[in-house]
């Protein structure tokens, strides 16, 4: 499983947490998603321990928080490079494949650090009618 995998200990609320994450393949969640689809499927969770165990899956590199700009904090179970158009007000992300996105510059980075990742966010709005 996944989370011996990861190095995790397997509690009964992070085997359940991560069922709901990993069962049907990759998808964009916030943790108020799922703490209501946990609520769904009678697990009984807070939301301060759904926060907690992303934070822990996000350190072992099981999910990625997704810098969208909006004012909910998305993440990812799709941990490959990829990005992503976002549609704020409906609450949806969409991966943009492999390929379709190239950054030909890059600025001058402190000569400590190096890049680890980019992340390209496309902000879409639906067109006025």
């Amino acid at each position: 499983m996944k989370l011996q995998d990861a190095g995790l200990r397997c509690t009964r609320q992070r085997i359940e947490l991560g069922r709901l994450l990993f069962a049907k393949g990759d998808r964009h969640f916030t943790a108020d998603l799922l703490h209501e689809e946990a609520k769904l499927n009678q697990i009984p969770v807070s939301l301060a321990t759904i926060y907690n165990t992303l934070q822990l899956f996000m350190t072992v590199g099981l999910v990625r928080r997704l810098a969208t700009g909006g004012q909910k904090t998305w993440f990812d179970t799709n941990v490959s490079e990829h990005h992503h158009l976002v549609l704020e007000d409906e609450s949806r992300i969409i991966d943009i494949p492999a390929g379709y996105l190239t950054v030909h510059q890059l600025p001058p980075i402190p000569e400590d650090t190096e890049i680890d990742r980019i992340d390209v966010v496309v902000q879409l709005k639906r067109r006025q009618s």
